[in-house]
């Protein structure tokens, strides 16, 4: 048990004793997230409040399709922020679901983007294999993240009071 936490030093941990979780959850979280991430960005920007969304996704139905698989990383975010002691149980239950829903998430997104691509014809060739290969690069960072791994099996308990 002990071998798995070998190359990590003490500022790896939180204030629970857990492995801080690993940096390839917010990677693939901003990439699932992405469309709330330009929704916030174009409603921030007071000058013009559409360019930002129309040179991100030049096709407004693209955007409201991300904010609908970006739904799963909101969820994610969510159970993500609740992992602590004493949390509710569906938090619990959830946890070691996280990776699965991520990787869930990403392949929600490709298959509208594909759907886009060959029934609505609203992206190009191009941005569909630069989303496919992020999208494939993104479920092997997570499958072959050691970290990640263990930030799933383990959970916050609360510590004995000194």
């Amino acid at each position: 048990m002990s071998k798995k936490y070998q190359e990590y030093s003490i500022e790896d941990f939180d204030k629970f004793d857990c492995l801080k979780l690993s940096k390839r959850f917010y990677l693939v979280l901003l990439f699932v997230l992405r469309g709330y991430i330009v929704w916030l960005m174009s409603v921030t920007n007071m000058k013009d409040r559409v360019s930002t969304m129309q040179w991100i996704y030049p096709e407004t139905n693209l955007f409201f399709l991300s904010l609908i698989s970006g739904v799963i990383g909101l969820w994610v975010i969510v159970v993500i922020s609740l992992r602590r002691p004493n949390s509710a149980n569906w938090v619990k239950v959830f946890w070691p679901y996280c990776r699965t829903m991520l990787v869930v998430a990403l392949l929600f997104d490709f298959i509208i983007n594909l759907i886009s691509f060959f029934y609505w014809q609203l992206t190009s060739i191009t941005w569909l294999t630069c989303q496919g290969l992020i999208v494939f690069s993104l479920i092997t960072l997570c499958f072959t993240s050691k970290r990640m791994e263990i930030n799933l099996i383990e959970f916050p308990q609360a510590l004995p009071q000194k």
